[in-house]
């Protein structure tokens, strides 16, 4: 069963940005590629649990603002030390001017 909810507005994220959305005590990453796709992961960095979306967004990659570490946020892959652990990541979709993501 999925559990889709709306998490911001389209224009809410540039290209090559982030935006940071809480929902019952979690916190997500929504992130729009240069080529216009949007993506969600967990919020937090799994290294020291410091908030990417006060990182840098650098083509696909996000880079934690803490650290330097850096995830792939399309597959949520850790990219290399100090970052071990991966993103998990969630199915999105763009219906009008909003943004939702799967919490399933």
């Amino acid at each position: 069963m999925s559990h889709w909810i709306a998490a911001c507005a389209v224009d809410d994220i540039e290209q090559e940005d982030v935006a940071r959305f809480d929902h019952e005590g979690r916190t997500f990453a929504i992130y729009r590629s240069p080529d216009d796709a949007f993506f969600a992961t967990d919020g937090v960095c799994t290294h020291e649990k410091v908030h990417l979306a006060d990182g840098l967004v650098m083509d696909h990659i996000i880079e934690c603002p803490k650290h330097n570490g850096r995830f792939d946020y399309r597959t949520g892959k850790a990219q290399g030390a100090p970052v071990c652990v991966s993103l998990k990541t969630y199915t999105v979709k763009v219906e009008g001017d909003r943004v939702w993501i799967n919490l399933d």
